[in-house]
């Protein structure tokens, strides 16, 4: 194991590019979470009274902004695919152990 030192200066340094993306991401998640709460009270298929796409189409481009955000941190190094990946997996893993999401899959 590294020294404590050795550990601080190998650190990832924060840019203003990363600190605006991490802003951004946090908001991101929060508005994917507002509009799954939108999916589940209103339905998949509703239409957004705002944007007047459904409820389902919503959800995409909420996700679809997470993802954008996710590949501009990896392009800045604070995200690897391959750890990214790895944790994918592991939480595939989990969901297959623990929840019933893998179970019945034509419902």
């Amino acid at each position: 194991m590294l020294p404590l030192r050795a550990n601080l200066r190998n650190r990832i340094k924060m840019n203003p590019r990363v600190s605006e993306a991490l802003n951004l991401l946090q908001e991101e998640c929060a508005e994917v979470i507002v509009e799954i709460s939108k999916c589940r009270r209103f339905g998949l298929d509703t239409v957004h009274s705002h944007t007047k796409l459904s409820h389902t189409e919503m959800l995409q481009q909420e996700v679809g902004d997470v993802l954008a955000l996710v590949d501009i941190l990896v392009e800045e190094g604070i995200i690897d695919t391959l750890q990214l990946q790895a944790a994918k997996e592991r939480k595939q893993k989990k969901l297959k152990q623990w929840s019933n999401l893998y179970e019945n899959q034509s419902q």
